[in-house]
C-alpha cells in the first residue's frame, strides 16, 4: 500500500509505502459505527440531575379525602402521576454512558477508518508542516496552497506554538498529534493531512 506524498503546491510529488495492516485494511462498517459510538458515548459526561418524589418541592397534605370525591385516591402531590412531582427512575451526576470497547477492536477500527480514506484518496502524506509565526493567515494560505480549502484534520508528528496557535482560529481545521487521533474526527472531518514523521508513529501504535 503506498500513499501520495505531496508538495508545498498540493502536487504529488512521490509515494510512500505503508503497512496494508493499517492503511489495507477492508472496510468493516459494523466495527467502525461500534468504536465511533463507544468513542462518543465515552466522552459523554453525565451532567443531567432529576428528582425523585421525596427531593421535589411539595407538601405532605393528602390532597382530598380517601373517599366520596369521585377522585382517583391520591395521599401526597409529589407523587410521579402529577404534574410536578418526582421522576420515578430519575437520572443523577453518578450515571455511567460508556462503553466498552477492547484494544484490539479499537485499533482495528481505526485502521479501517484510515484504509478507507486512503483507497478513496482523502488522506495525503506531507515531508512536514511548519509556519514561521503564529498567524492564522500564513496557514490558510499553506493549506490553500496544498488544495485544502474545506474541513482537514491534520496529524503531525510535532505541533508547536506556532502550528497550533496559527490554526486553532480555522473552524474547519483539526490538527493533533498521532496519539490524539480518534475515530470520530477521522469520519466527520474525511480529508487527513499526515506528516511523514506522523505516518511512521501511527503504524507504531495501530
Amino acid at each position: 500500500m503506498e500513499l501520495a506524498v505531496i508538495n508545498e503546491q498540493g502536487g504529488q510529488a512521490a509515494s510512500l509505502p505503508v503497512s496494508d495492516e493499517i492503511f489495507g485494511r477492508d472496510y468493516n462498517e459494523a466495527l467502525v459505527h461500534q468504536v465511533v459510538t463507544a468513542f462518543m458515548a465515552n466522552a459523554r459526561s453525565a451532567s443531567s440531575a432529576q428528582k425523585d418524589r421525596s427531593e421535589v418541592r411539595h407538601s405532605t397534605k393528602k390532597p382530598w379525602r380517601q373517599k366520596g370525591t369521585g377522585r382517583a385516591r391520591a395521599g401526597m402531590t409529589s407523587s410521579p402521576l402529577w404534574r410536578g412531582g418526582g421522576k420515578i427512575f430519575p437520572n443523577g451526576p453518578e450515571e455511567n454512558y460508556g462503553h466498552k470497547v477492547n484494544r484490539k477492536m479499537y485499533r482495528a477500527g481505526v485502521s479501517a477508518i484510515l484504509s478507507q480514506l486512503a483507497r478513496e484518496g482523502r488522506i495525503k502524506v506531507v515531508e512536514e508542516l511548519k509556519v514561521d509565526a503564529p498567524k492564522t493567515k500564513l496557514m490558510a494560505d499553506k493549506l490553500k496552497k496544498l488544495g485544502y480549502d474545506g474541513k482537514v484534520m491534520i496529524i503531525a508528528d510535532a505541533v508547536d506554538d506556532n502550528l497550533w496557535m496559527s490554526s486553532r482560529n480555522l473552524p474547519h481545521v483539526y490538527l493533533v498529534e498521532p496519539h490524539q487521533a480518534d475515530p470520530w474526527s477521522l469520519v466527520k472531518y474525511g480529508n487527513v493531512l499526515v506528516t511523514r514523521a506522523a505516518v511512521k508513529q501511527l503504524e507504531e501504535m495501530l
